[in-house]
């Protein structure tokens, strides 16, 4: 049900566990206590075993250790995963494997041992290179902490990416540029350059004490794509930015329809079995999920068999993100032509011989399009 060439297949691995809470995020993350990682490890591989009955043959192209901060977790953890998902599935000779972490220097000093245990790309979670911003958006790393393990990461690591947040409130346009400036000078391969937008539940929300202007959002959108367009980072999708070839393998099997096995509290999959696509959601609280792995050997909560035209509206959603866009064939039935059209003369989309895309004033505004798009 993938209107694009087999697009990989990935492997996801959720550990929920923070030091501390950032105040912007909706991910289903805890706060770190007494863990027992010896169990938490062998409900991961049961977890891993358990889809891998269903997915006999498939091939592993992508790894990903996401969070929370799985950074966290020993490196001899990692190993084992890793190992796990090697005699399940075939791995690719390429696979990229990656995790992420924060620039402490306790995760600092961990990165050679991930690169030993098998990962070959770092995600830095920077956020930001100023130390006012960072204390605001609850980060307990400073500046100076970020660019030292840039640096370090950039000296282990062939692959690396990090994050930065922008449209902070009281940021203006101009020091934006300044930091997005000054931060591409530490990049590798790949950037993930965010607006922040404020989450219902997240603690930021709670207070509504904290907005977002959107204008001047929208103009800092604009710079971020003047300066990455002038360098090697122009945008591939609405907020990843990377050097050529240097794109996010897993995120392109997600944005490109492509199956993944999610697994860990609260992580989400989709499945192509027997012809028919479907979501998997596993159990978001840990303990709860801790103890399913253990008696019915996985923490799957639900799983749905996504209708056609559920699924063609869901990738329409994903692949219109990517500046690539999507096969106008595959859709053709499922989008408004007339809209189409006037989307087109309007400068907010594309088409071209079998695809169709949005520009970059139309990835601005993608709700707004596809509310226009889709039948």
């Amino acid at each position: 049900m993938s209107p694009e060439p087999a697009p990989g297949f990935g492997v996801y691995v959720h550990w929920p566990f923070c030091d501390t809470i950032c105040p912007y995020c909706d991910f289903n993350v805890r706060k770190s206590e007494a863990i027992d990682e010896d169990a938490w490890r062998a409900a991961l591989i049961n977890d891993l075993r358990h889809y891998a009955a269903e997915t006999t043959g498939r091939t592993v192209s992508s790894i990903y250790f996401g969070g929370g901060t799985p950074s966290l977790m020993a490196p001899a953890t990692i190993a084992a995963l890793i190992d796990a998902v090697a005699k399940f599935w075939r791995i690719e000779n390429n696979a990229e494997i990656t995790i992420e972490t924060n620039p402490t220097s306790a995760e600092r000093a961990r990165l050679s041992d991930f690169n030993a245990a098998g990962v070959n790309r770092v995600s830095v979670g920077v956020q930001s290179l100023d130390d006012t911003a960072l204390k605001f958006l609850g980060r307990d790393h400073s500046a100076h902490d970020a660019m030292a393990a840039l640096e370090i990461a950039a000296a282990i690591f062939r692959r690396t990416t990090f994050d930065l947040i922008y449209a902070r409130p009281g940021q203006s346009v101009a020091g934006w540029r300044r930091e997005l400036t000054d931060a591409l000078r530490y990049a590798g391969e790949h950037v993930s350059l965010y607006q922040l937008t404020i989450e219902p539940g997240t603690p930021f929300h709670r207070a509504g004490q904290v907005t977002v202007d959107e204008d001047t959002a929208a103009d800092m959108f604009e710079l971020t794509q003047e300066i990455t367009a002038a360098t090697e980072f122009a945008a591939y999708e609405v907020s990843n930015h990377a050097r050529p070839g240097g794109e996010s393998r897993h995120n392109l099997i997600c944005w490109r329809g492509g199956d993944y096995v999610g697994v860990g509290p609260g992580a989400h999959g989709r499945l192509t079995l027997g012809g028919q696509c479907f979501g998997t959601h596993q159990i978001h609280n840990p303990a709860r999920w801790l103890e399913k792995t253990k008696t019915e050997g996985h923490g799957t909560a639900k799983r749905r068999a996504i209708s056609f035209a559920d699924r063609t509206r869901e990738l329409l959603m994903m692949g219109l993100r990517l500046r690539e866009g999507v096969d106008a064939e595959y859709f053709r039935r499922g989008i408004d032509a007339a809209a189409l059209a006037a989307l087109v003369s309007a400068g907010l989309m594309t088409e071209t011989t079998g695809r169709i895309a949005a520009t970059a004033a139309g990835r601005q505004r993608l709700n707004a399009i596809l509310g226009k798009l889709l039948l």
